[in-house]
């Protein structure tokens, strides 16, 4: 079970900011040694991965589908998060294996919620263990290491312990970490917010580039890993002991980060995240096994595999140090996203929430709808990958609205209406490609929820449905008291569902 968010309390970015913000521009990064023994290039795209749900995983063939899909995006390795788990080392040797045999990299970064700043030797050792197994990612010719947290490690012991050197890259806090003793760091902060892990007020607003340069100043020139995330919404109630309930504004977010990764151009960039479904920020299929921390009650029938597709011509853009992505889209499509239920909607009386006395140990615990609700749009969200220039055609609900795209990436919104959602490509009045989407917007609460989590759509619509697995769902109804039918998408009654011809809806 993930619970990054509870502990990312320890960052003050508001000291942060008054400490640094004022201080020196922006830095370029330092240029990689060509001894380099990775077989990766100088810019670098990493993707968080949660060893921690991946227990039920048999054997390295459970991880190639993560690590295939992963490589044809265009990530070139995956930060394995590990705490202390007893089947740590075994999923592991599964994901180092299966890397090596799909010519992927992958590299740990401990979880400090679990590891402790006081384990600096057992760090080291663990690093060790892996260093020289093929998989291992490896940059300036440095075994390649991250974290989540983990201000005030002694780097010096934590090397001593590995027995090589260590590119050390964690995510260290400005003002509180050493950055003299690092050789890059971490931001996991990729969603504006108000200094204080939750989302900005109309007074306290530090927003994602704020962050990019307080850490590019506390660098000082050294390489900076930037953080691109597409949502984040966590909704734990008190049918378990970690209980957390808030969202930080997210809407356009993928695509607008993406396009300041184009401008910032920073040597890495970690993608958060492949699979932790708890926080909403999962790009990876729903289907990649894994088991369930009760984040099923948001996660069944939300895919997020379309936020993936989209940012395949941005890594391409950002690997060449181009700030366009014309050239580099090939495959003409639609991305859309939208939450499956206005914001108004009232679920007081079935919501998870709202029962007990839920343990707020964290602070991150809100009654009722999350913590930062009113700082979503009730839109729905349209990215166009475009060859050349095309009418995008939106319904949703029962309204219709038309958008002039050029060829590239270009994004659009339209207020969301209740019902069926339709999105169409039209050239010279033809229909190039379209679909209605699985998921109605609705106005009652789907499992008795409230559910600010994202669906995310592709037009044309991919082959085969993503759906949550038996030990995803496993923890479904644990708290709930509304009916909670499982795996619905594309169960419509014939009445309903639109025929399709090809892309094209008849």
């Amino acid at each position: 079970m993930d619970t990054k968010a509870n502990s990312a309390k320890i960052m003050d970015i508001k000291i942060l900011l008054l400490t640094l913000l004022a201080s020196s521009a922006l830095s370029s990064v330092i240029p990689r040694s060509r001894n380099d023994s990775s077989s990766t290039g100088d810019k670098l795209v990493f993707c968080h991965f949660m060893i921690g749900i991946t227990s039920n995983r048999k054997n390295a063939s459970d991880y190639d589908d993560d690590m295939k899909r992963a490589k044809a995006l265009g990530i070139d390795a995956f930060a394995l998060n590990i705490g202390v788990d007893s089947y740590t080392d075994t999923q592991l040797k599964y994901a180092y294996e299966s890397a090596d045999k799909n010519d992927m990299k992958v590299f740990l970064s401990f979880d400090f919620n679990w590891y402790h700043t006081g384990e600096a030797s057992a760090v080291g050792a663990k690093i060790k263990q892996y260093a020289d197994l093929p998989a291992q990612l490896k940059v300036d010719g440095k075994v390649f290491a991250s974290s989540f947290a983990g201000d005030g490690l002694d780097i010096e012991a934590m090397t001593s312990a590995a027995g090589t050197e260590i590119f050390f890259a964690p995510n260290f806090h400005p003002g509180q970490g050493d950055f003299k003793a690092i050789q890059g760091a971490l931001n996991w902060m990729a969603w504006d917010n108000n200094g204080d892990n939750k989302a900005p007020t109309s007074d306290h607003n530090v927003t994602v580039t704020d962050g990019d340069k307080a850490y590019n100043d506390a660098l000082g020139g050294k390489p900076y890993i930037a953080p691109v995330s597409g949502w984040f919404f966590t909704h734990f109630g008190g049918e378990v002991s970690y209980s957390k309930n808030w969202v930080f504004p997210s809407d356009l977010l993928w695509f607008d980060r993406w396009r300041q990764i184009l401008d910032l151009a920073p040597r890495f960039v970690e993608i958060i995240t492949w699979n932790d479904y708890g926080e909403s920020h999962y790009i990876g299929p729903l289907a990649s096994p894994h088991t369930d921390d009760g984040a099923s009650k948001w996660v069944m029938d939300m895919p997020h595999s379309g936020w993936l597709e989209m940012s395949k011509p941005f890594i391409a853009a950002y690997k060449a140090g181009d700030k366009s992505v014309e050239k580099y889209v090939k495959d003409e499509k639609l991305i859309y996203w939208y939450r499956p239920t206005p914001k108004d909607i009232d679920c007081d009386s079935t919501d998870t929430t709202m029962k007990g006395s839920p343990n707020n140990g964290s602070g991150n615990f809100f009654r009722g709808r999350p913590n930062g609700w009113q700082s979503m749009q009730d839109e729905v969200f349209i990215v166009s990958l475009l060859t050349s220039p095309g009418t995008i055609e939106v319904t949703s609900g029962n309204s219709t609205q038309q958008f002039d795209a050029a060829a590239g990436a270009n994004a659009f919104s339209m207020p969301m209406g209740i019902g069926q959602q339709k999105f169409a490509l039209r050239r010279d009045d033809k229909i190039v490609m379209a679909d209605t989407s699985l998921k109605d917007i609705v106005n009652t609460c789907i499992c008795g929820l409230y559910n600010y989590n994202s669906y995310v759509g592709i037009v044309p619509p991919e082959k085969a449905l993503d759906q949550l697995q038996p030990d995803g769902l496993a923890m479904l109804t644990q708290g709930l008291t509304a009916p909670c039918p499982t795996n619905t998408l594309g169960t419509r009654s014939p009445r309903e569902t639109p025929m399709r011809r090809g892309s094209i809806l008849v």
